[in-house]
């Protein structure tokens, strides 16, 4: 900015300590940002976790060089962050506890967990012939950082994973299909994990056409965003006991009390805490550390995805 120091502003006071020393020409101020901004020109914004999106319109006014969200999603955010900012997204922060969360509701809805949680509320010894994971069919549908650290933890249960991105390409592994193979690609599927960013091309990719094509009890699991899915053709689906489903993302969301999907049997729902582990807040320290070191060096900054 206009003088040799930096600025940088934190939302609380446990992301001020988790960030640590910082360098002698780096001022870390604490600003939630539901008021007035502590100054005109701040080098670094990291907005709130809860409640970014509403604190956003508080930088009309206030020059930036970069705002650093603790999301990895940004979707809407072009509509709220006001003109002249950069923004960059949590890239490397999430993918690790959202990849865990993938590969629990798997294991969980596989080997009927659900199901022996419930019988032993009620007292009762059930034991079941589950599916395994091992030797399944695993369609990963979204192959950005998180899909890949799905496929990580995939892999070494001895499953057949098979990648689509939204366009068709190779790796070391092999192929990547396309998104426009899925018609092909899903009626052999014994576990479809969607793990999309949300824009205008994956809203409601998941609709009962996607839904149809999959084998009869087969699982799909959800750990994008909720809009990636039409509600009414997963309620009609897995009311039929034709799929499982596990959601940690639901539209509308939170997914209102006593809504039917949490009331089937097939059906498991996390409250979107993909990323709400003990490994956010040093990852998120770290990110930021990457960041002002970056700036003082006049380098650019990392996981630039919007500039308005």
């Amino acid at each position: 900015m206009a003088n040799d120091r930096l600025l940088v502003t934190v939302p609380d006071a446990t992301l001020r300590q988790a960030l640590g020393p910082v360098p002698d020409d780096v001022d870390v101020v604490i600003w939630d940002m539901t008021g007035p901004a502590p100054a005109d020109q701040i080098d670094i914004v990291v907005p709130p976790y809860q409640g970014q999106r509403g604190s956003l319109s508080h930088l009309a006014g206030v020059k930036t060089q970069l705002v650093q969200s603790q999301f990895v999603g940004y979707d809407g955010i072009e509509d709220q962050l006001p003109p002249g900012h950069v923004y960059a997204n949590a890239s490397s922060v999430h993918e690790t506890s959202t990849a865990e969360l993938a590969l629990a509701l798997v294991l969980a809805s596989q080997r009927g967990l659900p199901d022996f949680v419930r019988a032993a509320d009620d007292g009762r010894w059930a034991p079941g012939w589950r599916p395994s994971l091992a030797d399944r069919n695993v369609l990963l549908v979204g192959f950005g950082p998180v899909g890949r650290a799905i496929e990580a933890r995939l892999l070494p249960f001895e499953t057949n994973v098979v990648r689509v991105a939204h366009r068709a390409r190779t790796d070391e592994r092999g192929v990547i299909h396309g998104v426009d193979e899925l018609a092909v690609l899903l009626p052999s599927a014994d576990v479809v994990v969607v793990a999309v960013s949300l824009n205008d091309s994956t809203v409601q990719l998941v609709d009962d056409k996607f839904l149809s094509a999959m084998p009869d009890g087969s699982l799909l699991v959800n750990i994008s965003r909720g809009k990636v899915a039409d509600t009414d053709a997963l309620l009609a689906h897995a009311r039929r006991g034709r799929l499982r489903l596990a959601l940690d993302v639901t539209e509308p969301e939170p997914l209102p009390e006593g809504h039917p999907l949490f009331k089937l049997p097939n059906v498991l729902i996390s409250p979107h805490v993909g990323g709400a582990t003990s490994a956010m807040l040093p990852r998120m320290a770290r990110l930021l550390n990457v960041q002002i070191t970056r700036m003082r060096q006049g380098l650019a900054p990392l996981n630039v995805v919007l500039t308005s």
